[in-house]
């Protein structure tokens, strides 16, 4: 069976060789027990044995100095007079202990029961506590600060083996703090689900006795406040209960009463001025109030300034009954005087005026001066107005025969109009208006709880601004810290930082974030891995995914007992820990530990620790998903980007790829070897970011270098990339465009023999240009459609470049960015460009230094290509007329080339390389006819025609008397292919010179 908040209770009889009775017997033997027992009971088993309990010599201590008659105690005894009553003739054991497990209160449901128990169970004063008394309800109950239940060999003492118990902690609901536990034992075989019913009940309704114990301290307070005001010549001339009303908007209402509670809270007693949004400085005086009973207070008091110093202010007649608890305070109106107290309460002014009787306490008409509980109310003078939760009092009309004050007091107060005790009012005194009363405690707690919804607030816009697991991680120490705690630690799994799921989280923890308030306690430095005993509250808090609390850290055994050394020069600096699991979704992702070195941390805290880590283990998980996005969609650009660029004569090149701090985009670059010693320069943006980004941008960049390893032109290579973007967009599965694909790009050829380049664009942006002498330009090249439109042209412009120039090609995440003008980016990559004796290198470098953008949006890609032209003396050309004779004529002058060039080992197969392109140009193509030898990294043979036919290479049979040509060109050359020019082409062949 599994109730709401418990764990779930291992199923068999506790004495029958099996289930918990079995699992003990390991347990105490030193076997290890992992599975059958509750989380709970085996860390309690855990904490026994590190503090050294033995099962069967457990002396419970007993207290004589206990309190028989404190607020527990007086709250509880009516509660379980009720209980005993429910439980008439049963085996059912009723006690109420203290918050330090001191038994204060005995009731049994058969009053027979007292005589045959032994004196711990039935006589008040031995202490349950866990430390002393073993696994028990009472003393777990206080460990877990939850609802507990034991079952027979659950319990750690021998002589509990046959009793079972269910116990819940008793709250006080203004504090938060632990006040006692109520406890219900039975035999074993007496469970019936009504005891938890009835538990929780009794519970609530203690309770609610000790909220009422509350207000009627508060009660005392007012008319203590409002008696002294009253009736004491030497306090204040006039006290105007509406004067805040009346004076100020409800903005500087709620600044007065903040301020008011933290004077409150810390008991301070003086004047503080406060500025309000409008400028005006108002002045709040605190003074001490103790009522007859002895409950002592602080009155907060606004001086209002500009008041005229000769108005009498009135004081509303107050009565002795509160009004109804609210939830939150309600400002004071003119029409409804009402005193706002730091629990909530609204006290309403209404019946006849109070006075001060002869030892500070407070006397009205038949109501006694010291009084802590409720008081009927006396006869109101004015009619009362009920408004649901409040209650308050009208003010009498002009035709009251009593006047529109009321019944004059009787000694000539304030309430008579008349100065106090005679004596006449001083000529500039200010207002005095009452903004808060309370118990410092209560403001105490009522300010705490006002700074936790302030924190929560916080943590809600400052975790998480990040995709960073780190930074995340360091968002929440600095919230918590000092917000909520002293000194914060976080520990994360090593998968967890990069980005995956960790197998183990227990065991592969990783100090990432140490944050407090001093930096040299001697907590485990970040970046060093950090291990949890089985006991210890870290470990524990993982296991069962809930908050776990040690309010003294001296006497947290798990704690002490992982490192004995390094936990004692710790609680030198600490005292008190509250260990928080950061689970998200179901994944483990580390474990918070906040530490305080003041006041120990309450049930409060842990709740307010608990919310916290699950709001910043949501935004930690986003950024663990992230990272794992983000790094497989970068290692799959990466693998998609060159790794290295090819080897050749007619550029210098140097790139650099940096990827955005959000997300990944499409960006790439290319450098292609061409024909002829030429090198294609290629740039593209895929628009987007994200996987389908860089998976589209693999697929361009293949498709980029294929068009433009067959010798397209620029122009033409932007063409069909245009229609293959087009033909994707087609291919969208979805069949609506929701993924449409679009794409910018920028291809340039360059050719050292001619010192030219051919280039075209795609709505990408320019290129610069920096000449030998240092000028930088933009070419005005057109700038064509993105890719992905179709229909459009794309144009082609060739330019000058002199060897040592520089070709800068980049893409729009360098200039672009959402915080400057792409105008003014463009003149500062001019004035880093301007430095033409740099190294290509060394220009990326300056670059990204100078403009790119601190914190990118969008990919950079940055390609710098320095040009170098060919040696006219490693060029040799000719141009003969189509004339068969004339081949002898070109193979000759072709050997006295190489020969000069140190070539002669491949004279065999140049020699008929040659012959068969020339006859080939000279048989089916058309004059001019021109041969070149280009000799760079390889010895380049062309031989260009002005027809536009391309000779195909086919296998000859046997039979055939022609047609091996080519084939034999194929064999000779290292690689060959067919060129086209405007008019003609040029079929080219590419010899080794390694191999010859």
């Amino acid at each position: 069976m599994v109730r709401s908040g418990e764990e779930p209770r291992p199923a068999g009889r506790a004495t029958d060789g099996t289930g918990p009775a079995s699992l003990r017997e390991l347990f105490l033997q030193g076997e290890p027990v992992e599975t059958g027992v509750r989380t709970s009971i085996l860390n309690s088993w855990q904490r026994c044995r590190s503090l050294g309990l033995s099962p069967d010599a457990l002396d419970l201590p007993y207290r004589e100095d206990f309190d028989p008659g404190g607020r527990i105690v007086r709250a509880a005894v009516p509660v379980l007079d009720r209980l005993q009553a429910t439980f008439a003739g049963s085996q059912v054991n009723i006690s109420v202990a203290d918050a330090n497990g001191t038994v204060l209160l005995r009731r049994f449901g058969d009053p027979s029961m007292a005589r045959s128990l032994p004196a711990i169970q039935v006589v008040p004063g031995f202490v349950f506590a866990e430390r002393v008394a073993g696994t028990n309800g009472i003393g777990l109950a206080l460990a877990e600060r939850r609802l507990i239940r034991v079952y027979g060999a659950e319990h750690f003492a021998e002589r509990s083996q046959q009793s079972a118990c269910v116990a819940l902690p008793v709250r006080d609901p203004l504090s938060g703090r632990i006040e006692g536990v109520l406890c219900l034992g039975y035999p074993r075989g007496f469970e019936r689900p009504a005891l938890g019913v009835a538990i929780r009940r009794a519970a609530e309704g203690i309770e609610r006795r000790l909220l009422g114990q509350s207000s009627a301290r508060e009660r005392a307070l007012l008319r203590t406040y409002l008696a002294a005001g009253a009736g004491a010549a030497g306090l204040h001339r006039a006290m105007a209960l509406d004067a805040l009303a009346n004076e100020f908007h409800p903005r500087d209402q709620a600044v007065l009463r903040e301020k008011a509670a933290e004077l409150i809270s810390g008991a301070q007693r003086g004047a503080a001025e406060v500025t309000l949004p409008d400028g005006r400085l108002v002045t709040l005086v605190s003074r001490p109030v103790t009522s007859g009973s002895g409950v002592r207070g602080i009155a907060i008091e606004a001086v209002l300034p500009g008041s005229p110093g000769g108005e009498p202010l009135l004081i509303p007649h107050q009565t002795d009954e509160p009004s109804a608890l609210t939830t939150s305070a309600v400002p004071l109106t003119a029409a409804r005087p009402a005193i706002t107290l730091p629990s909530g309460h609204l006290a309403a002014p209404s019946g006849p005026p109070v006075t001060t009787d002869g030892d500070g306490g407070t006397a009205g008409p038949g109501v006694p001066a010291e009084s802590d509980t409720p008081v009927s109310a006396p006869t109101p003078a004015g009619p009362t107005v009920s408004d649901g939760a409040r209650t308050t009092a009208q003010s009498p009309t002009p035709d009251d025969d009593r006047g529109p004050t009321g019944p004059a007091p009787a000694d000539g107060g304030p309430g008579s109009g008349e100065p106090v005790g005679g004596e006449q009012p001083e000529a500039a005194f200010p207002a005095r208006g009452l903004v808060m009363l309370g118990e410092p405690q209560v403001g105490a707690y009522a300010l705490a709880a006002r700074r936790r919804l302030e924190l929560l607030s916080e943590a809600s816009t400052r975790i998480g601004t990040t995709l960073d697991v780190r930074r995340t991680a360091e968002e929440l120490a600095e919230t918590a810290a000092p917000g909520l705690a002293d000194f914060v630690t976080i520990d994360l799994p090593d998968a967890v930082l990069r980005g995956e799921e960790s197998a183990d989280p227990m065991a592969d923890l990783r100090r990432t974030v140490v944050h407090g308030i001093r930096e040299d306690l001697p907590f485990t430095p970040p970046g060093k891995r950090v291990g949890f005993g089985p006991t210890t509250p870290q470990l524990r808090c993982l296991g069962s995914g809930e908050a776990v609390l040690e309010p003294d850290l001296k006497a947290a055994a798990g704690w002490l007992a992982q490192d004995p050394e390094h936990t004692e020069r710790l609680l030198a600096h600490v005292h008190s820990l509250i260990a928080v699991p950061l689970l998200a979704r179901g994944v483990v992702l580390g474990v918070v530990s906040l530490y305080r070195a003041g006041s120990p941390f309450g049930d409060d805290d842990r709740s307010l620790a608990q919310e916290l880590a699950s709001r910043a283990a949501l935004s930690i998980d986003n950024a663990r998903r992230y990272t794992h996005e983000r790094t497989m969609v970068l290692a799959l650009q990466r693998r998609l980007l060159p790794h290295g660029l090819a080897d050749q004569d007619a550029v210098e090149v140097a790139h650099r790829y940096l990827p955005a701090e959000s997300d990944v985009g499409g960006d790439w670059y290319d450098v292609i070897p061409l024909s002829g010693a030429r090198v294609g320069l290629l740039v593209g943006d895929v628009v987007g970011h994200g996987m389908l980004s860089a998976a589209t941008m693999g697929r361009l960049r293949t498709a980029a270098r294929s068009f433009a390893e067959l010798d397209f032109p620029p122009d033409e290579v932007l063409t069909h990339l245009d229609n293959l973007v087009g033909r994707l967009d087609r291919e969208d599965p979805d069949g609506k465009g929701a993924g449409v694909i679009g794409a910018t790009c920028l291809y340039a050829v360059y050719d050292p023999t001619a010192q030219r380049c051919l280039m075209a664009r795609a709505g990408h942006p320019p290129p610069a240009v920096v000449h030998p002498d240092g000028a930088v330009t933009y070419p005005d090249l057109p700038a064509g459609p993105p890719l992905g439109l179709g229909g459009l042209p794309f144009d082609a412009v060739e330019i000058d470049l002199p060897e040592g120039s520089q070709l800068v090609l980049y893409t729009d995440g360098l200039i672009e960015d959402r915080n400057r003008d792409v105008d003014v980016v463009l003149e500062q990559l001019r004035e880093a460009l301007a430095h033409p004796e740099r190294a290509p290198g060394e220009t990326c470098q300056a670059v990204l230094d100078t403009v790119a953008p601190a914190h990118p949006h969008d990919d950079i890609a940055l390609l710098v290509a320095r040009v170098h032209a060919m040696d006219p003396g490693r060029i040799a050309a000719w141009e003969l007329p189509a004339d068969p004779a004339r081949v002898g004529e070109v193979r000759a002058s072709a050997m006295r080339w190489l020969s000069d060039w140190g070539l002669d080992e491949t004279g065999f197969a140049v020699e008929l390389i040659l012959s068969e392109l020339v006859t080939n140009a000279i048989r089916h193509g058309a004059a001019p006819i021109q041969v070149r030898l280009l000799y760079g990294k390889t010895l380049i043979c062309e031989v260009s025609d002005a027809s536009n036919t391309a000779p195909h290479l086919r296998r000859a049979a046997s039979t055939d008397e022609g047609g091996r040509g080519l084939f034999l060109v194929a064999q000779l050359s290292q690689s060959w292919g067919t060129r086209y020019l405007p008019e003609g082409k040029v079929i080219w062949a590419e010899c080794d010179l390694d191999a010859a």
